[in-house]
């Protein structure tokens, strides 16, 4: 009780101090609270600014959509702060650590309320509760300041609540699947079983890599007709560091009935899994992939150049009159930005990003927009 006490008043404390020293630069805000728990806070403010020179591709965050608006209206401005989140993480002397995270990332693109990011604990390997999908690794991702991000990037780049045991570079997980859309379903679909997925990450010198896996059922049912198909994912991503300066990293992806773990696909975030075909659940396969050039300046200033793409195949879907040739088919985006520190713990930049979704008919849909965005961390 008297910990409990010790670590309620260290985070008010701790609170309190983000608050008056907003102005100065930001230090690290870990208190010791007695002689069994540690206890941190930490997040940051962000400004994100966001000007469409064509469509209107902005969501919250500013970050931008493969879906087109309304592409005969051009130049939209729009900046929010939803981006900003708080987190609080707390180590035991037992070993147990403790993780609560969240945003401000609402539906629409007003102020939103919080949004739970990560709430999980860990012990001795095991981890429990909700956090990133152990099919993802950030090893070959390239900075962007767009929250959503490239198209293509390693596995379902979303959080998700597990059971997950890590030995040294392998991480297993029983965990709650990633989107599992099914065309012409009519939305009659449930979760029928968990995923199980395997990840492998380690490095050798200036080589980074990182490999995973998933399965998992997706499932239609409407009270008279149930079918279900086994779908999987795989993805690698690598990064090599070329000098101090350079580095070059990327990713590539396949899915065949978990489109759910391939990042920035169909509409806009995840494609659909499968589609009905008859009486049967029909899988549907996918693939994408990413390439990025990294390069530090000095002085706490660098250039990232990446490009992403994902593709559907829909054919057999269409054939089998599950959906039409006016679905998105294939996606792609780029990205150039700098991103500078003017003092510790303050990160700006500016960004291009190239928006282009592609239906299955060759209608082809692009945009053009800038951004840029302000941090401060604590």
């Amino acid at each position: 009780m008297q910990s409990n006490n010790k670590l309620r008043m260290a985070i008010r404390a701790t609170a309190a101090v983000a608050v008056m020293g907003v102005a100065g630069q930001a230090g690290a805000l870990t208190l010791n609270v007695g002689d069994d728990v540690d206890a941190s806070l930490y997040g940051y403010a962000r400004l994100n600014m966001s000007y469409d020179i064509d469509d209107n591709r902005a969501v919250s965050t500013r970050a931008g959509s493969f879906t087109p608006a309304n592409e005969e209206i051009d130049g939209h401005f729009g900046a929010d702060v939803q981006q900003s989140r708080i987190g609080v993480k707390v180590n035991h002397a037992s070993g147990v650590m403790v993780n609560i995270e969240g945003d401000f990332r609402g539906a629409g693109n007003s102020a939103g309320s919080l949004r739970m990011r990560h709430a999980y604990g860990t012990y001795q390997g095991f981890l429990a509760g909700r956090t990133w999908s152990n099919t993802i690794s950030f090893v070959g991702s390239t900075p962007t300041l767009d929250f959503d991000g490239i198209a293509g990037s390693h596995g379902s780049w979303d959080r998700t609540e597990q059971i997950r045991y890590t030995t040294g570079p392998m991480s297993f997980a029983i965990e709650d699947p990633s989107s599992q859309a099914v065309l012409a379903a009519g939305g009659n679909t449930r979760t029928s079983a968990p995923a199980f997925t395997a990840r492998i990450e380690d490095s050798v010198d200036a080589f980074s890599y990182a490999a995973s896996a998933s399965a998992s059922q997706v499932t239609a049912d409407d009270g008279v007709n149930d079918d279900s198909a086994i779908g999987f994912s795989a993805a690698a991503s690598a990064k090599l560091k070329l000098s101090d300066m350079f580095s070059v990293q990327g990713a590539i992806n396949y899915t065949d009935g978990a489109t759910g773990y391939l990042w920035r696909s169909g509409s806009n975030y995840y494609g659909p899994s499968a589609y009905i075909d008859g009486d049967s659940v029909e899988t549907i396969e996918g693939y994408g992939g990413n390439i990025g050039v990294s390069m530090a300046l000095g002085g706490g200033s660098s250039i990232n150049v990446a490009y992403g793409m994902t593709t559907l195949d829909l054919d057999d879907a269409i054939a089998a009159g599950a959906t039409t040739d006016a679905d998105p088919e294939t996606n792609q985006n780029l990205f150039v930005n700098y991103m500078w520190t003017p003092v510790q713990n303050v990160m700006m930049g500016v960004e291009y990003g190239y928006f282009d979704q592609e239906t299955v008919a060759g209608e082809s849909a692009d945009a053009n927009r800038l951004m840029f965005a302000a941090q401060y961390n604590f």
